[in-house]
C-alpha cells in the first residue's frame, strides 16, 4: 500500500487554515468546539470523507464517523476504526489531532487504491472536544462513545466562556448535532495516530512509536492555611506563613517524584502546576495557599507512592510550621494498557513496510483511553520536533507523517482482515 504523502499534507495544510492565528514562529490555530473555525474544519472533513466514498454519520454529541465497506467485506461485521480529533487548544499547532483524523482517511484511501481484501468495514472517526477547552475537562466525545458519559449529560455541559451556551446549542449552531450515539463497543478494534509530544522518537531516529500504555493521571488539590499578618510589623518568629510552607511542599513533591523514578518507575512524574496565594499582597504575610498537583505514570503503585509522600509532607508541615492543611483528590484515572493484538498488528505493519518502530508509553491522555475500556485499542506516535506540542512551533516532518500513516494503514488492513 502506498500512502500519498502530498495528499495527506494537502489535507493537513488545508485544515490548518481554520482558526489560523498570527505567529512569529511556526503555524498555529485556535479551533474550539462550537466556533466558526470548528464548524469549517468539521465541514471540510465530512466533505473529504464523502469524496472518498465513505458513508458519513454524525451522532448526538457531534462525533463524526465515515464507514468504508470494501467489496467482498461483510457489511454486518464489527468494523475496525481509527481517527482522532479536529479541535485544538488556544494557539495550538496544526498536527495535534488532525494528523490522526486525516491519517485514518488516508489509510482508507491507500487500502482502497491497493485493492486490499478485507473481511470487515473500516471507520474513520473524529471525536468532539478532545482538548477540553470549552465544554469539559477533555476527551468528551470518546467518553460518550465508550458509554462513560451519557448523551444527555454531555449536551447539558455549558461553555466556560459563555454559561448561557450549552453543548447542544453549540452543536446545533454548527449544524453538527446528529442523532444516536457512536458506540465504540461495536468496533472490533481501534487505532489512533498522534504526534508524540516528547522527544524519544526524535532522539532515537525512529519514525513511528507503538504505545505500550497510556499514563494514569491523578490531580490533587491542597489547601495550606496559616495566618495573614503585616509584613513589616510581624517578627519572623511569630509568623505562620502559608506560602513558605507551600514552598516546602512543592519541593517535597519534586523530591518524591525524583526518588520514585530512581527506585521504582523511570516513567513517573509529579508536578505542582498551580498556586493561588491569598491575599497575594506584597506587604502581607500569606495567610492561605491553594496548590494544584499533577501525578502521572503507567505504574499505579508509583503514582500512589508519590501521592502518599505528598500527604506525609503535609503532616510534617502541620507539626513543624503550625499550619492547617486540607487534601482532596478530585480527578483520578488508572493507567491504560494497549491491546497486545493491536500492538502486534502495528509492529508487523512496520516490519512489512520496512519502517522501524519503537515501543514507548504515552505521558499524555488521549481519546484511546476511553475506547480501550470497551474494545481492543492501540495508539501510534509520529515524532515531534523538540517535543513541542500545544504550540504553533509544533512540527512533525511530512515524511514521518507519511511513514506513520503507512504503519497505520498496514495495521488496519491486518485487523480488518480477521
Amino acid at each position: 500500500m502506498n500512502v500519498d504523502r502530498e495528499r495527506l499534507r494537502a489535507d493537513l495544510e488545508a485544515n490548518a487554515e481554520f482558526g489560523a492565528i498570527d505567529t512569529d514562529e511556526g503555524r498555529g490555530r485556535t479551533v474550539l468546539t462550537g466556533t466558526e473555525a470548528n464548524r469549517a474544519a468539521r465541514r471540510r472533513f465530512v466533505d473529504r470523507l464523502d469524496a472518498a466514498g465513505l458513508d458519513v454519520r454524525v451522532d448526538a454529541v457531534g462525533n463524526v464517523a465515515g464507514r468504508w465497506t470494501p467489496d467482498g467485506a461483510d457489511s454486518d461485521a464489527d468494523p475496525v476504526a481509527a481517527g482522532s480529533h479536529l479541535d485544538s487548544v488556544p494557539a495550538g499547532g496544526i498536527f495535534d489531532g488532525p494528523l490522526g483524523a486525516y491519517a485514518a482517511l488516508e489509510a482508507v484511501r491507500a487500502m482502497r487504491d491497493a485493492g486490499v481484501d478485507l473481511a470487515r468495514p473500516v471507520e474513520v472517526v473524529s471525536f468532539t472536544e478532545e482538548e477540553g477547552q470549552r465544554f469539559a475537562s477533555g476527551l468528551l466525545g470518546s467518553s460518550v462513545a465508550a458509554g462513560e458519559r451519557s448523551v444527555a449529560d454531555a449536551l447539558a455541559l455549558t461553555a466556560d466562556d459563555d454559561p448561557e451556551l450549552a453543548l447542544d446549542g453549540a452543536l446545533d449552531g454548527m449544524g453538527f448535532r446528529g442523532e444516536g450515539r457512536l458506540d465504540a463497543s461495536e468496533w472490533d478494534a481501534w487505532l489512533e495516530l498522534h504526534v508524540e509530544q516528547s522527544t524519544r522518537l526524535e532522539s532515537a531516529g525512529v519514525p513511528v512509536g507503538v504505545v505500550t500504555a497510556i499514563t494514569g493521571i491523578t490531580h490533587c488539590e491542597v489547601e495550606i492555611r496559616g495566618e495573614a499578618d503585616h509584613a513589616g510589623a510581624t517578627p519572623m518568629g511569630d509568623r505562620t506563613d502559608a506560602l513558605a510552607a507551600a514552598a516546602e511542599f512543592v519541593r517535597d513533591v519534586e523530591r518524591a517524584a525524583t526518588e520514585v523514578v530512581a527506585s521504582d518507575s523511570p516513567t513517573a512524574v509529579g508536578t505542582v502546576g498551580s498556586l493561588d496565594v491569598r491575599p497575594n499582597a506584597t506587604n502581607v504575610v500569606p495567610g492561605a495557599v491553594e496548590v494544584g498537583v499533577d501525578v502521572r505514570d503507567v505504574d499505579r503503585a508509583a503514582m500512589e507512592a508519590i501521592v502518599s509522600r505528598a500527604r506525609r509532607s503535609l503532616a510534617r508541615l502541620e507539626r513543624e510550621r503550625g499550619v492547617e492543611t486540607e487534601f482532596r483528590r478530585p480527578f483520578d484515572l488508572d493507567p491504560t494498557p494497549m491491546s497486545d493484538r493491536v500492538r502486534e498488528a502495528a509492529g508487523d505493519a512496520g516490519a512489512s513496510a520496512g519502517i522501524e518502530t519503537l515501543d514507548c508509553h504515552s505521558g499524555a491522555a488521549h481519546d484511546t483511553m476511553h475506547v480501550a475500556s470497551v474494545t481492543d485499542a492501540g495508539l501510534l506516535f509520529a515524532p515531534s520536533e523538540g517535543g513541542i506540542s500545544h504550540n504553533p512551533r509544533e512540527w512533525t516532518d511530512w515524511d514521518d507523517c507519511a511513514a506513520a500513516t503507512r504503519v497505520l494503514a498496514g495495521a488496519l488492513a491486518d485487523l480488518a482482515s480477521e
